[in-house]
Protein backbone atom coordinates (compact mmCIF):
# COMPACT_ATOMS: atom_id res chain seq x y z
CA UNK A 1 0.00 0.00 0.00
CA UNK A 2 0.99 3.21 -1.10
CA UNK A 3 1.44 5.79 2.55
CA UNK A 4 1.32 9.22 1.24
CA UNK A 5 2.52 12.04 3.87
CA UNK A 6 0.20 13.84 2.98
CA UNK A 7 -2.43 11.77 3.89
CA UNK A 8 -3.97 12.60 7.54
CA UNK A 9 -2.71 9.65 9.84
CA UNK A 10 -5.72 7.12 11.26
CA UNK A 11 -7.23 7.51 14.34
CA UNK A 12 -4.60 5.09 16.08
CA UNK A 13 -5.91 7.05 19.64
CA UNK A 14 -8.86 4.28 19.43
CA UNK A 15 -6.42 1.52 20.53
CA UNK A 16 -4.09 3.51 22.99
CA UNK A 17 -6.32 6.41 24.64
CA UNK A 18 -8.42 5.82 27.95
CA UNK A 19 -11.55 4.53 27.15
CA UNK A 20 -13.88 6.92 29.40
CA UNK A 21 -11.75 9.98 27.25
CA UNK A 22 -12.43 8.52 23.86
CA UNK A 23 -15.98 7.81 24.71
CA UNK A 24 -16.64 11.14 25.80
CA UNK A 25 -14.81 12.52 22.85
CA UNK A 26 -16.44 9.83 19.99
CA UNK A 27 -20.47 9.63 21.63
CA UNK A 28 -20.79 13.21 22.42
CA UNK A 29 -20.64 14.35 19.31
CA UNK A 30 -22.80 11.46 18.03
CA UNK A 31 -25.17 11.95 21.16
CA UNK A 32 -25.48 15.23 19.77
CA UNK A 33 -26.33 14.89 16.20
CA UNK A 34 -28.50 11.63 17.18
CA UNK A 35 -30.58 14.03 19.96
CA UNK A 36 -31.01 16.84 17.03
CA UNK A 37 -31.66 14.05 14.49
CA UNK A 38 -34.82 13.06 16.93
CA UNK A 39 -35.36 16.50 16.78
CA UNK A 40 -35.45 16.64 13.45
CA UNK A 41 -38.62 14.21 13.19
CA UNK A 42 -40.23 15.81 16.51
CA UNK A 43 -39.91 19.13 14.68
CA UNK A 44 -41.94 17.60 11.71
CA UNK A 45 -44.45 16.14 13.53
CA UNK A 46 -44.81 19.16 16.50
CA UNK A 47 -45.90 21.71 12.59
CA UNK A 48 -47.45 19.44 11.18
CA UNK A 49 -50.04 18.53 14.18
CA UNK A 50 -50.16 22.04 15.18
CA UNK A 51 -50.38 23.68 11.92
CA UNK A 52 -52.21 21.02 9.88
CA UNK A 53 -54.34 19.00 12.22
CA UNK A 54 -55.21 15.59 14.04
CA UNK A 55 -55.66 13.65 11.31
CA UNK A 56 -52.42 15.02 9.59
CA UNK A 57 -50.49 13.43 12.55
CA UNK A 58 -52.42 10.22 12.08
CA UNK A 59 -51.95 9.95 8.38
CA UNK A 60 -47.29 11.01 9.53
CA UNK A 61 -47.87 7.91 11.46
CA UNK A 62 -49.13 5.76 8.70
CA UNK A 63 -45.83 6.51 6.92
CA UNK A 64 -43.91 5.29 9.61
CA UNK A 65 -43.73 1.58 8.26
CA UNK A 66 -42.40 3.02 4.81
CA UNK A 67 -40.24 4.90 5.90
CA UNK A 68 -38.78 2.17 7.94
CA UNK A 69 -38.14 -0.38 5.01
CA UNK A 70 -36.26 2.83 3.25
CA UNK A 71 -34.26 3.39 6.57
CA UNK A 72 -33.84 -0.43 6.42
CA UNK A 73 -31.86 -0.42 3.20
CA UNK A 74 -29.85 2.44 4.41
CA UNK A 75 -28.95 0.72 7.18
CA UNK A 76 -28.13 -2.19 5.70
CA UNK A 77 -25.24 -0.49 3.65
CA UNK A 78 -24.05 1.70 5.99
CA UNK A 79 -24.21 0.88 8.93
CA UNK A 80 -22.40 -2.74 8.01
CA UNK A 81 -19.96 0.00 5.80
CA UNK A 82 -19.22 1.99 8.90
CA UNK A 83 -18.72 -1.38 11.39
CA UNK A 84 -16.08 -2.79 8.46
CA UNK A 85 -14.49 1.03 7.90
CA UNK A 86 -13.79 0.74 11.63
CA UNK A 87 -11.97 -2.74 11.57
CA UNK A 88 -10.30 -2.16 8.25
CA UNK A 89 -8.66 1.29 10.07
CA UNK A 90 -8.07 -0.59 13.74
CA UNK A 91 -5.75 -2.95 10.98
CA UNK A 92 -4.05 -0.31 9.10
CA UNK A 93 -6.14 -1.38 5.78
CA UNK A 94 -6.85 1.79 4.46
CA UNK A 95 -7.17 1.07 0.59
CA UNK A 96 -9.71 -1.23 1.32
CA UNK A 97 -11.27 1.41 3.41
CA UNK A 98 -11.55 3.50 0.95
CA UNK A 99 -12.92 0.98 -1.67
CA UNK A 100 -15.73 0.46 0.86
CA UNK A 101 -16.26 4.33 0.71
CA UNK A 102 -17.02 3.85 -2.64
CA UNK A 103 -19.15 0.93 -2.97
CA UNK A 104 -21.16 2.86 -0.05
CA UNK A 105 -21.99 5.37 -2.30
CA UNK A 106 -22.85 2.89 -5.71
CA UNK A 107 -25.01 0.76 -3.40
CA UNK A 108 -27.34 3.51 -1.69
CA UNK A 109 -27.36 5.42 -5.04
CA UNK A 110 -28.83 1.78 -6.80
CA UNK A 111 -30.98 0.93 -4.04
CA UNK A 112 -32.60 3.87 -3.43
CA UNK A 113 -33.51 4.18 -6.94
CA UNK A 114 -35.16 1.09 -6.90
CA UNK A 115 -37.18 2.09 -3.86
CA UNK A 116 -38.04 4.88 -4.79
CA UNK A 117 -39.54 4.19 -8.35
CA UNK A 118 -41.58 0.76 -6.37
CA UNK A 119 -42.58 3.19 -3.70
CA UNK A 120 -43.94 5.73 -5.87
CA UNK A 121 -45.88 3.24 -8.30
CA UNK A 122 -47.41 1.24 -5.38
CA UNK A 123 -48.17 3.89 -2.79
CA UNK A 124 -51.53 4.04 -1.92
CA UNK A 125 -51.56 0.28 -1.37
CA UNK A 126 -48.73 0.39 0.40
CA UNK A 127 -50.40 2.90 2.69
CA UNK A 128 -53.72 1.29 3.20
CA UNK A 129 -52.12 -1.70 3.96
CA UNK A 130 -49.87 0.02 6.40
CA UNK A 131 -53.63 1.24 8.07
CA UNK A 132 -54.53 4.54 6.47
CA UNK A 133 -58.28 5.15 6.29
CA UNK A 134 -59.91 7.66 4.46
CA UNK A 135 -59.51 9.92 6.68
CA UNK A 136 -55.84 9.63 6.58
CA UNK A 137 -54.50 8.62 3.75
CA UNK A 138 -54.82 12.14 1.09
CA UNK A 139 -52.22 13.34 4.47
CA UNK A 140 -49.61 10.54 4.21
CA UNK A 141 -49.49 10.06 0.42
CA UNK A 142 -48.97 13.61 0.24
CA UNK A 143 -45.85 13.55 2.25
CA UNK A 144 -44.65 10.16 1.35
CA UNK A 145 -44.40 11.36 -2.56
CA UNK A 146 -41.99 14.09 -1.68
CA UNK A 147 -39.94 12.39 0.41
CA UNK A 148 -39.86 9.19 -1.68
CA UNK A 149 -38.73 11.49 -4.53
CA UNK A 150 -35.78 12.49 -2.22
CA UNK A 151 -35.16 8.76 -1.43
CA UNK A 152 -31.22 8.53 -3.11
CA UNK A 153 -30.58 11.69 -0.98
CA UNK A 154 -31.41 9.98 2.55
CA UNK A 155 -29.68 7.12 1.73
CA UNK A 156 -26.69 8.45 0.80
CA UNK A 157 -26.65 11.05 3.45
CA UNK A 158 -27.02 8.59 6.35
CA UNK A 159 -24.90 6.19 5.11
CA UNK A 160 -22.25 9.17 4.26
CA UNK A 161 -22.59 10.35 7.95
CA UNK A 162 -22.19 6.75 9.63
CA UNK A 163 -18.77 6.01 7.55
CA UNK A 164 -17.65 9.48 8.28
CA UNK A 165 -17.79 8.52 12.34
CA UNK A 166 -16.18 5.08 11.78
CA UNK A 167 -13.56 7.27 10.14
CA UNK A 168 -12.48 9.21 13.15
CA UNK A 169 -14.64 12.13 12.32
CA UNK A 170 -17.76 12.27 14.80
CA UNK A 171 -17.79 16.08 15.11
CA UNK A 172 -18.02 16.58 11.39
CA UNK A 173 -20.85 14.06 11.74
CA UNK A 174 -22.75 15.63 14.12
CA UNK A 175 -22.18 19.39 12.51
CA UNK A 176 -23.81 17.91 9.60
CA UNK A 177 -26.70 16.47 11.22
CA UNK A 178 -27.19 20.22 13.62
CA UNK A 179 -27.09 21.36 10.13
CA UNK A 180 -29.93 19.38 8.26
CA UNK A 181 -31.49 19.73 11.61
CA UNK A 182 -32.08 23.59 11.71
CA UNK A 183 -32.28 24.28 8.19
CA UNK A 184 -35.28 21.64 8.65
CA UNK A 185 -36.52 23.93 11.41
CA UNK A 186 -36.33 27.72 9.25
CA UNK A 187 -37.84 25.65 6.76
CA UNK A 188 -40.95 23.79 8.11
CA UNK A 189 -42.93 26.55 9.48
CA UNK A 190 -41.92 28.58 6.10
CA UNK A 191 -43.56 26.08 3.81
CA UNK A 192 -46.45 24.90 5.81
CA UNK A 193 -47.64 28.80 7.21
CA UNK A 194 -46.35 30.99 4.96
CA UNK A 195 -46.33 29.01 1.29
CA UNK A 196 -49.30 27.04 2.74
CA UNK A 197 -47.71 24.09 1.63
CA UNK A 198 -49.30 21.82 4.50
CA UNK A 199 -47.87 18.24 4.98
CA UNK A 200 -45.70 18.33 1.93
CA UNK A 201 -44.00 21.23 2.81
CA UNK A 202 -42.32 19.42 5.61
CA UNK A 203 -42.16 16.53 3.37
CA UNK A 204 -39.98 19.18 1.10
CA UNK A 205 -38.05 20.88 3.88
CA UNK A 206 -36.63 17.19 5.17
CA UNK A 207 -35.20 16.58 1.61
CA UNK A 208 -33.73 19.90 1.05
CA UNK A 209 -32.20 19.62 3.76
CA UNK A 210 -30.52 16.84 3.76
CA UNK A 211 -29.34 17.92 0.20
CA UNK A 212 -27.57 20.71 1.65
CA UNK A 213 -25.44 18.24 4.26
CA UNK A 214 -24.86 15.70 1.29
CA UNK A 215 -22.92 18.09 -0.79
CA UNK A 216 -20.91 19.59 2.02
CA UNK A 217 -20.35 15.44 2.79
CA UNK A 218 -19.27 15.07 -0.76
CA UNK A 219 -17.01 18.45 -0.56
CA UNK A 220 -14.68 16.25 2.72
CA UNK A 221 -14.84 13.08 0.93
CA UNK A 222 -13.14 14.36 -2.22
CA UNK A 223 -10.34 15.93 -0.33
CA UNK A 224 -7.26 13.38 -1.09
CA UNK A 225 -5.61 14.51 2.54
CA UNK A 226 -8.11 12.78 4.28
CA UNK A 227 -7.13 9.03 5.10
CA UNK A 228 -10.80 8.20 4.00
CA UNK A 229 -11.67 9.72 0.70
CA UNK A 230 -12.85 8.46 -3.15
CA UNK A 231 -9.30 7.80 -4.27
CA UNK A 232 -10.45 7.64 -7.88
CA UNK A 233 -12.92 6.83 -10.39
CA UNK A 234 -12.25 2.95 -9.58
CA UNK A 235 -13.08 3.02 -6.18
CA UNK A 236 -17.11 3.53 -6.97
CA UNK A 237 -16.86 0.24 -8.95
CA UNK A 238 -19.05 -2.45 -7.48
CA UNK A 239 -17.05 -4.71 -4.93
CA UNK A 240 -19.06 -8.11 -4.53
CA UNK A 241 -16.66 -8.83 -1.49
CA UNK A 242 -16.94 -6.08 0.08
CA UNK A 243 -20.71 -5.61 -0.66
CA UNK A 244 -21.12 -9.19 1.07
CA UNK A 245 -18.96 -8.36 3.98
CA UNK A 246 -20.59 -5.10 4.59
CA UNK A 247 -23.91 -6.21 3.84
CA UNK A 248 -23.66 -9.39 5.87
CA UNK A 249 -22.68 -6.84 8.95
CA UNK A 250 -25.38 -4.31 7.62
CA UNK A 251 -27.90 -7.41 7.62
CA UNK A 252 -28.69 -6.89 11.81
CA UNK A 253 -30.09 -3.32 11.32
CA UNK A 254 -31.89 -4.04 8.34
CA UNK A 255 -34.02 -7.10 9.70
CA UNK A 256 -34.45 -4.76 12.97
CA UNK A 257 -35.92 -2.20 10.62
CA UNK A 258 -38.21 -4.44 8.35
CA UNK A 259 -39.42 -6.10 11.03
CA UNK A 260 -40.18 -2.40 12.73
CA UNK A 261 -42.21 -1.85 9.81
CA UNK A 262 -44.13 -4.80 10.27
CA UNK A 263 -44.63 -4.37 13.64
CA UNK A 264 -45.53 -0.63 13.60
CA UNK A 265 -48.13 -2.01 10.69
CA UNK A 266 -49.69 -4.77 13.48
CA UNK A 267 -49.75 -2.00 15.70
CA UNK A 268 -51.57 0.43 13.91
CA UNK A 269 -54.48 -2.01 12.36
CA UNK A 270 -54.52 -3.80 15.95
CA UNK A 271 -55.06 0.05 17.33
CA UNK A 272 -57.92 0.88 14.67
CA UNK A 273 -59.60 -2.31 15.59
CA UNK A 274 -59.53 -2.09 19.45
CA UNK A 275 -59.96 1.56 19.26
CA UNK A 276 -63.08 1.76 16.47
CA UNK A 277 -64.67 -0.76 19.53
CA UNK A 278 -65.02 2.63 21.62
CA UNK A 279 -66.30 4.89 19.09
CA UNK A 280 -66.05 5.96 15.71
CA UNK A 281 -62.84 7.32 13.98
CA UNK A 282 -61.06 6.27 17.75
CA UNK A 283 -58.74 4.30 15.58
CA UNK A 284 -57.49 7.06 13.76
CA UNK A 285 -56.84 8.56 16.75
CA UNK A 286 -55.49 6.01 18.69
CA UNK A 287 -52.55 5.49 15.50
CA UNK A 288 -52.05 9.30 15.74
CA UNK A 289 -51.25 8.94 19.46
CA UNK A 290 -48.96 6.18 18.73
CA UNK A 291 -47.24 8.25 16.35
CA UNK A 292 -46.33 10.79 18.76
CA UNK A 293 -45.82 8.10 22.15
CA UNK A 294 -42.97 6.72 19.00
CA UNK A 295 -41.66 10.45 18.52
CA UNK A 296 -41.07 11.14 22.24
CA UNK A 297 -39.63 7.84 23.09
CA UNK A 298 -37.49 7.69 19.76
CA UNK A 299 -36.08 10.90 21.36
CA UNK A 300 -34.66 8.53 24.03
CA UNK A 301 -33.67 5.77 21.94
CA UNK A 302 -31.40 8.08 19.79
CA UNK A 303 -29.63 9.70 22.46
CA UNK A 304 -28.65 6.07 23.38
CA UNK A 305 -28.07 5.39 19.52
CA UNK A 306 -25.44 8.38 19.64
CA UNK A 307 -23.82 6.33 22.69
CA UNK A 308 -23.60 3.33 20.55
CA UNK A 309 -22.32 5.30 17.42
CA UNK A 310 -19.85 7.01 20.14
CA UNK A 311 -18.81 2.84 21.13
CA UNK A 312 -18.80 1.66 17.68
CA UNK A 313 -15.51 2.93 16.19
CA UNK A 314 -13.63 2.01 19.77
CA UNK A 315 -14.96 -1.47 19.64
CA UNK A 316 -14.36 -2.14 15.84
CA UNK A 317 -11.12 -0.72 16.15
CA UNK A 318 -9.71 -2.69 19.26
CA UNK A 319 -11.30 -6.03 18.10
CA UNK A 320 -10.02 -5.95 14.37
CA UNK A 321 -6.57 -4.89 16.64
CA UNK A 322 -6.73 -7.69 19.20
CA UNK A 323 -7.15 -5.90 22.28
CA UNK A 324 -10.41 -7.43 23.83
CA UNK A 325 -9.86 -6.33 27.18
CA UNK A 326 -10.83 -2.53 25.81
CA UNK A 327 -13.28 -3.78 23.73
CA UNK A 328 -15.50 -4.96 26.59
CA UNK A 329 -14.44 -1.98 28.69
CA UNK A 330 -16.05 0.15 26.34
CA UNK A 331 -19.31 -2.30 26.24
CA UNK A 332 -20.27 -1.75 29.83
CA UNK A 333 -19.06 2.36 30.18
CA UNK A 334 -22.15 2.57 27.51
CA UNK A 335 -24.19 -0.02 29.28
CA UNK A 336 -24.14 2.32 32.01
CA UNK A 337 -24.49 5.36 30.03
CA UNK A 338 -27.71 3.46 28.00
CA UNK A 339 -29.35 2.59 30.77
CA UNK A 340 -29.05 6.27 32.93
CA UNK A 341 -30.97 7.43 29.84
CA UNK A 342 -33.69 5.10 29.31
CA UNK A 343 -34.91 5.36 33.04
CA UNK A 344 -35.03 9.02 32.30
CA UNK A 345 -37.34 8.34 29.87
CA UNK A 346 -39.75 6.21 31.96
CA UNK A 347 -39.75 9.15 34.49
CA UNK A 348 -40.94 11.36 32.15
CA UNK A 349 -43.55 9.12 31.04
CA UNK A 350 -44.55 7.80 34.65
CA UNK A 351 -44.38 11.87 36.12
CA UNK A 352 -45.27 13.94 33.09
CA UNK A 353 -47.09 12.48 30.35
CA UNK A 354 -49.78 14.95 28.99
CA UNK A 355 -46.95 17.48 29.10
CA UNK A 356 -44.58 15.70 26.67
CA UNK A 357 -47.79 14.48 23.98
CA UNK A 358 -49.48 17.79 24.70
CA UNK A 359 -47.13 19.31 22.06
CA UNK A 360 -48.02 17.55 19.30
CA UNK A 361 -51.34 17.97 19.20
CA UNK A 362 -54.40 19.32 21.05
CA UNK A 363 -57.33 17.19 20.02
CA UNK A 364 -58.21 15.56 24.39
CA UNK A 365 -58.95 12.63 22.75
CA UNK A 366 -56.26 12.06 21.53
CA UNK A 367 -53.95 13.69 23.92
CA UNK A 368 -55.91 11.79 27.02
CA UNK A 369 -54.83 7.72 24.65
CA UNK A 370 -51.17 9.29 24.13
CA UNK A 371 -50.31 10.12 27.96
CA UNK A 372 -51.85 6.85 29.22
CA UNK A 373 -49.88 4.63 26.46
CA UNK A 374 -46.81 6.72 27.07
CA UNK A 375 -47.08 5.74 30.47
CA UNK A 376 -47.49 2.18 29.69
CA UNK A 377 -44.85 1.89 27.25
CA UNK A 378 -42.14 3.06 28.74
CA UNK A 379 -43.11 0.53 32.10
CA UNK A 380 -39.93 -1.48 31.51
CA UNK A 381 -37.45 1.22 30.23
CA UNK A 382 -34.98 0.92 33.10
CA UNK A 383 -33.84 -3.15 32.00
CA UNK A 384 -33.58 -2.28 28.44
CA UNK A 385 -30.26 -0.44 28.49
CA UNK A 386 -27.89 -3.75 27.65
CA UNK A 387 -30.38 -5.04 24.99
CA UNK A 388 -30.63 -1.93 23.24
CA UNK A 389 -26.42 -1.50 23.75
CA UNK A 390 -25.70 -5.25 22.95
CA UNK A 391 -27.29 -5.39 19.13
CA UNK A 392 -25.25 -2.72 18.73
CA UNK A 393 -22.49 -3.81 20.21
CA UNK A 394 -22.18 -7.53 18.57
CA UNK A 395 -22.86 -5.67 15.08
CA UNK A 396 -19.66 -3.30 15.58
CA UNK A 397 -17.21 -6.35 16.56
CA UNK A 398 -18.48 -7.92 12.80
CA UNK A 399 -20.38 -11.13 14.71
CA UNK A 400 -23.45 -10.35 12.85
CA UNK A 401 -25.87 -13.19 13.79
CA UNK A 402 -25.51 -12.10 17.31
CA UNK A 403 -26.35 -8.86 16.23
CA UNK A 404 -29.39 -10.14 13.96
CA UNK A 405 -31.15 -12.69 16.46
CA UNK A 406 -30.97 -9.83 19.51
CA UNK A 407 -32.30 -7.12 16.56
CA UNK A 408 -35.59 -9.73 16.14
CA UNK A 409 -36.02 -11.21 19.05
CA UNK A 410 -37.70 -8.56 20.70
CA UNK A 411 -39.77 -7.68 16.94
CA UNK A 412 -40.65 -11.23 15.54
CA UNK A 413 -40.34 -13.64 18.66
CA UNK A 414 -41.38 -11.30 21.99
CA UNK A 415 -43.79 -8.24 20.14
CA UNK A 416 -45.60 -9.75 17.62
CA UNK A 417 -47.05 -12.43 19.37
CA UNK A 418 -47.45 -10.11 22.42
CA UNK A 419 -49.57 -7.88 20.11
CA UNK A 420 -51.58 -10.14 18.94
CA UNK A 421 -52.45 -12.29 22.37
CA UNK A 422 -52.25 -9.61 25.43
CA UNK A 423 -55.29 -7.01 22.94
CA UNK A 424 -57.76 -10.13 23.67
CA UNK A 425 -57.90 -9.76 27.17
CA UNK A 426 -57.06 -6.35 27.49
CA UNK A 427 -59.07 -4.63 24.71
CA UNK A 428 -56.73 -1.93 23.40
CA UNK A 429 -54.52 -0.92 26.72
CA UNK A 430 -53.43 -4.38 25.36
CA UNK A 431 -51.73 -3.30 22.54
CA UNK A 432 -49.72 -0.67 24.54
CA UNK A 433 -49.30 -3.71 27.48
CA UNK A 434 -47.11 -5.50 24.70
CA UNK A 435 -44.44 -2.98 24.09
CA UNK A 436 -42.77 -3.63 27.94
CA UNK A 437 -43.55 -7.28 28.06
CA UNK A 438 -40.93 -8.01 24.83
CA UNK A 439 -38.90 -5.15 26.30
CA UNK A 440 -37.95 -7.11 29.43
CA UNK A 441 -37.70 -10.77 27.76
CA UNK A 442 -35.80 -8.96 25.22
CA UNK A 443 -33.38 -7.78 28.02
CA UNK A 444 -32.73 -10.67 29.41
CA UNK A 445 -31.87 -12.63 26.25
CA UNK A 446 -29.25 -10.15 25.65
CA UNK A 447 -27.60 -10.76 28.96
CA UNK A 448 -27.36 -14.32 28.48
CA UNK A 449 -25.33 -13.51 25.07
CA UNK A 450 -23.58 -11.10 26.34
CA UNK A 451 -21.95 -13.34 29.34
CA UNK A 452 -21.28 -16.45 26.84
CA UNK A 453 -19.30 -13.46 25.17
CA UNK A 454 -17.42 -12.91 27.94
CA UNK A 455 -16.33 -16.15 28.81
CA UNK A 456 -15.60 -16.47 24.87
CA UNK A 457 -13.03 -13.61 25.26
CA UNK A 458 -11.43 -14.95 28.34
CA UNK A 459 -10.66 -18.62 27.13
CA UNK A 460 -9.90 -18.15 23.78
CA UNK A 461 -10.18 -14.21 22.76
CA UNK A 462 -7.18 -15.24 19.97
CA UNK A 463 -8.59 -17.36 18.27
CA UNK A 464 -12.14 -14.75 17.67
CA UNK A 465 -10.70 -11.78 15.70
CA UNK A 466 -12.14 -9.78 12.52
CA UNK A 467 -10.46 -11.57 9.62
CA UNK A 468 -11.44 -8.85 7.17
CA UNK A 469 -11.21 -8.03 3.12
CA UNK A 470 -8.44 -8.74 1.77
CA UNK A 471 -6.90 -6.05 -0.66
CA UNK A 472 -6.27 -6.39 -3.84
CA UNK A 473 -2.79 -4.65 -4.16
Amino acid sequence: MNNNKDIKAAPTELGEESIGKLLRKYAVPAIIAMTASSLYNMVDSIFIGQGVGSLAISGLAVTFPLMNISAAFGSLVGVGASALVSMLLGQKNYGVARRVLGNVMTMNVVLGVLLMIFGLTFLDPILYFFGASDNTIMYAREYMIYILLGNVVTHLYLGLNAVMRAAGKPKVAMWLTILTVTLNAILDPLFIFVFDMGIKGAAIATVLAQIVSLVWQLTILFKKEEVLHFENGKVFTFDGKIARESLKIGLSPFLMNMASCFVVLLINNQLRRYGDQMGEGVGDLAIGAYGIVNRIIFFFVMVVLGFTQGMQPIAGYNYGAGKFDRVLKVFWQTVFWATLCTTLSFLVGVFAPKFAVSLFANEPTMIDIAAKGFTIAVAMFPFVGIGMVASNFFQSIGMAHKAIFLSLSRQVLFLIPCLIIVPMFFDIKGVWLALPISDFVSSCVATVLIIQLIRKFKKSGSDIGFKGVESKG
